[in-house]
C-alpha cells in the first residue's frame, strides 16, 4: 500500500498542494485546478519541512525568483502509458519556449494525435515542474490549461520575458 502525504505552500500563483507517494513527489496542484483529485486522496497533511518537500520547495522558490530554469526533483508520474509518454516529452520543452499540441504529437511519433496529447497534457499531475503550461494551440492561442488560462499566460510571460507575475 502506498504512503501518501501532502503539504501546501504559497506561490505567486496561489497556494500549491504538493503530494508525495512513498516519498516521491507525485502531485502539484493549484487551487481550482481542473482534474484535481479529491483532497482525501492526498494523504495526511504534513509540514513543508518533511521529506521530500524541502527540496521541492527550494526548487520552486528558485524558479519563482527567476533563478532556476530546469527542475531536478524526482517525480512519480502515475497515468496510462500514453499519458506518461506525453508528460515525459513536456520536460523536454525548453524554459521560455512553447510547443504546439501538434508538435508534441509529432515528437511522440503520432502526428494525428494532437487531441489525445491535449487530453493527456490536461491531466498532468505535477504542474509547473512538468511544464504543461508550455503547450499552446497550433495558431499560438492559449488553449485550455488545468490551472486556468490566466495562470498559463502569467507563467509563459514570466518565462519568456522574465517579468514575473
Amino acid at each position: 500500500m502506498e504512503n501518501k502525504q501532502h503539504t501546501i505552500v504559497e506561490s505567486p500563483y496561489g497556494p500549491l498542494t504538493l503530494v508525495a507517494s512513498d516519498g516521491v513527489l507525485s502531485g502539484l496542484y493549484m487551487t481550482g485546478q481542473r482534474h484535481r483529485p479529491a483532497e482525501e486522496s492526498f494523504g495526511d497533511r504534513v509540514a513543508a519541512t518533511e521529506e521530500p518537500f524541502p527540496e521541492v520547495v527550494r526548487q520552486l522558490t528558485a524558479y519563482f525568483a527567476g533563478e532556476l530554469t530546469e527542475f531536478t526533483v524526482p517525480v512519480r508520474l502515475e497515468g496510462t502509458a500514453f499519458q506518461r509518454s506525453v508528460w515525459e516529452q513536456l520536460v523536454r520543452i525548453p524554459y521560455g519556449e512553447t510547443w504546439s499540441y501538434g508538435e508534441l504529437a509529432a515528437k511522440l511519433g503520432k502526428p494525428n494525435a494532437s487531441r489525445a496529447v491535449g487530453l493527456a497534457n490536461g491531466k498532468n499531475p505535477v504542474g509547473i515542474i512538468v511544464p504543461c503550461h508550455r503547450v499552446i494551440g497550433a495558431s499560438g492561442g492559449m488553449t485550455g490549461y488545468g490551472g486556468g488560462i490566466d495562470r498559463k499566460v502569467r507563467l509563459l510571460t514570466f518565462e519568456s520575458e522574465g517579468r514575473g507575475v
